[in-house]
């Protein structure tokens, strides 16, 4: 990948504009994915500068925990805070309302509950993730724990889901989360009510959390290749 690389160059700029909209003295959500590793890696860099001080983070998953080590960022945990100021995320759909479908790095049980804790929850993608209806590229992760994977698939089933679970890549066996649980990927032929949806699927038994997520993104980043420029647009 040559330095020049105007996707690379696009998603480091989103990562760049959502940095920039982190304070001093400020609790900051740390998502997990590509473009927010991005930003991680600014929220670093504006701190090592002296631009702000007094930044603390909570990660998402044990590759934001990595990432935050690696760029200088100190962190805390959800037990010592009792706010979060602002979290930047990644996401895998966006619809025109900013809903969410999450979860392509199963990281979405821990995402969500710093993403809804946040006072400020700004979404950073590309212009790929923009979707007119939740469901249209991307299935919906549900987190199950392990002994309840069958009749968890069962009652997706009922509910008119293809449900599947998710494999690991390089690796036998199924993809684990940080919680030690297993995903399942869920296909819908049509999400006309992601918000009843979201709750209908965290109340089967045995779901932990599922990567819908409704009103809770305030502003969405969007990255964009135009004539072979980056640009980063707001909604």
């Amino acid at each position: 990948m040559s330095a020049a690389d105007p996707v690379k160059v696009m998603k480091q700029e989103v990562g760049k504009a959502a940095a920039a909209l982190v304070k001093s003295g400020t609790i900051v959500g740390l998502g997990t994915g590509s473009t927010t590793a991005y930003a991680i890696e600014y929220i670093g860099e504006r701190l090592k500068s002296g631009e702000i001080k007094d930044i603390v983070g909570v990660p998402t998953s044990f590759q934001a925990e990595v990432l935050a080590k690696q760029y200088g960022i100190p962190l805390t945990t959800l037990d010592a805070i009792d706010h979060i100021d602002i979290a930047i995320d990644g996401a895998d759909e966006v619809d025109p309302q900013k809903n969410l479908i999450k979860g392509g790095g199963a990281a979405h049980t821990r995402e969500k509950v710093v993403d809804y804790l946040a006072n400020q929850f700004v979404v950073v993608v590309d212009a790929g993730k923009m979707v007119d209806k939740l469901g249209s590229t991307f299935a919906v992760p549900v987190e199950v724990i392990p002994m309840a994977i069958t009749p968890v698939m069962n009652a997706i089933a009922k509910m008119g889901g293809k449900a599947e679970l998710r494999m690991g890549i390089r690796k036998a066996g199924p993809v684990i989360t940080d919680q030690g649980n297993m995903v399942v990927d869920v296909r819908f032929d049509d999400i006309p009510d992601p918000v009843n949806l979201e709750k209908t699927l965290n109340n089967i038994p045995g779901v932990l959390e599922n990567g819908i997520f409704v009103n809770c993104a305030d502003i969405v980043l969007i990255g964009e290749v135009i004539d072979g420029q980056p640009s980063v647009r707001q909604i």
